[in-house]
């Protein structure tokens, strides 16, 4: 009888936790064959979260932090921590400017990107990088899948959220479950190919739709966010949820991206695995 790819049932929502976790512990032995990793992270005023973050961040070959001029402490607590991060201070005007410029200065082949304040768990980087490993250009969380889950979300967010994925698959031909979520790891390659110009939270959505928008294959992958270690988020609900509305109508009407095959370093097309997100035509 045949057994399906652990992986391919993780994303499709069945439950196969042990499977999955025979699967990384396998992955995990072959680590050295693995591409390497910038772990990205924005920040203004996370000093206490990061004391929880960096010690977890042990598994990623660089680290780049882009603070917004914090006034806590952020920086010499990085430094402290990780002497080995690259630290990029540059002034408050947004995440999506910050995430941008970390973007920017990554040198590993995949950079995985998460919030400073705790929420999003370092330990599941190695499913992320799995799906990358498996062809995929862009490997967004989703705190929908099996697995996955949410212990921060208000009620009126996850409406929000809700209603903003459902016209976001409207509007481009997807199936995702989770617009809205900042965990998303990306091959350095792909990055230019999502023209990214977004100064705000709505950058986590340009980045999905610009994805399709350049033809790039796409996954989803579950994950649990906790809430905030410490301190109080940036986030305004109704101001950045208007501004990811606009951002992914405004785009719709753009014409589509440049766009180019995904290929293995073969020169073969990458074959459909997972959760296959695809552009609309």
């Amino acid at each position: 009888m045949h057994t399906p790819d652990p992986l391919v049932r993780a994303t499709s929502g069945a439950r196969t936790t042990p499977a999955l976790h025979r699967h990384r512990l396998d992955l995990s032995r072959r680590r050295t064959q693995w591409p390497t990793v910038t772990a990205m992270i924005p920040t203004l005023n996370e000093a206490d979260n990061l004391r929880w973050l960096l010690p977890r961040l042990t598994a990623v070959d660089e680290i780049v932090i882009v603070d917004g001029e914090s006034t806590d402490g952020t920086v010499e607590i990085a430094r402290l921590l990780r002497p080995d991060a690259r630290i990029i201070v540059e002034p408050p005007t947004g995440k999506g400017t910050a995430m941008r410029t970390g973007m920017a200065a990554a040198t590993s082949d995949v950079i995985i990107m998460l919030d400073a304040d705790g929420s999003m768990d370092p330990a599941e980087f190695d499913a992320f990088l799995a799906l990358i490993c498996r062809g995929f250009d862009f490997v967004k969380g989703t705190r929908y899948g099996c697995g996955g889950g949410s212990d921060d979300l208000t009620g009126l967010r996850r409406l929000g959220n809700s209603l903003l994925t459902r016209l976001a698959n409207l509007l481009y031909r997807q199936h995702w479950s989770d617009l809205c979520y900042g965990y998303v790891a990306v091959r350095r390659s792909a990055v230019d190919r999502l023209r990214l110009e977004s100064t705000g939270f709505e950058i986590e959505t340009e980045m999905c739709v610009n994805a399709v928008r350049a033809g790039l294959r796409i996954a989803e992958v579950a994950s649990h966010e906790t809430e905030r270690r410490f301190g109080e988020s940036n986030l305004n609900t109704f101001r950045d949820g208007w501004r990811v509305l606009r951002t992914m109508v405004r785009l719709r009407f753009a014409g589509p991206l440049d766009r180019e095959p995904a290929r293995t370093p073969s020169g073969r097309r990458f074959t459909t695995l997972g959760t296959d997100s695809r552009g609309a035509e």
